[in-house]
């Protein structure tokens, strides 16, 4: 009868453990529970997060620091004449106003590697209309075009490569010189 009273003794204690959660082992081990249940005045305290950026971060694509009607300042680089700001390169473009970007000259543009998302083009002092069939052909290859005068396209360029955005730009020189 003593081993079936210690059996009982055990059965019950293990079963008031079950019935009851909070003397269950998670909700009084130390290590298992919070010391401190958050209140309606400690929310104001965890809702706030600030971020300083220290430096600019690798890779963040290039910058046009200046225009002139010569040409261009890309990353300390200085390029002559019209060019093609592409991700992984500068180059030469070979138009020489706004009326001679086509089909031909765009082919660039879409061949890249990763695919850009918006390609900027700078036409000059004045924003200028381009033919409607170069801009249904870079739709079609999934690019979205924005034409602007250049000193715009330059500053717009630099915002959406300051994001990280998959960006190029065609630029042609305006008559009028500026740093940006």
């Amino acid at each position: 009868m003593i081993v079936n009273n210690v059996a009982v003794t055990m059965f019950l204690r293990r079963s008031s453990q079950v019935l009851n959660p909070l003397k269950s082992t998670a909700f009084t081990s130390p290590f298992l529970s919070r010391a401190h249940r958050l209140g309606p005045s400690d929310d104001e305290m965890y809702q706030r997060t600030t971020v300083s950026v220290m430096q600019k971060e690798p890779g963040a694509g290039a910058m046009i620091y200046s225009y002139s009607s010569r040409g261009f300042n890309v990353d300390g680089n200085r390029v002559v004449g019209p060019c093609a700001l592409l991700p992984p390169a500068i180059l030469q473009w070979n138009v020489g106003s706004y009326m001679d970007i086509t089909v031909e000259s765009m082919a660039l543009f879409h061949m890249l590697e990763p695919r850009i998302e918006v390609l900027v083009l700078g036409t000059g002092g004045r924003s200028e209309r381009i033919d409607p069939k170069v801009l249904a052909y870079m739709k079609s290859k999934g690019i979205a075009v924005e034409v602007q005068d250049t000193p715009n396209a330059c500053a717009t360029f630099n915002f959406l490569s300051s994001e990280r955005r998959v960006v190029a730009a065609g630029l042609i020189p305006p008559p009028i010189s500026t740093e940006l």
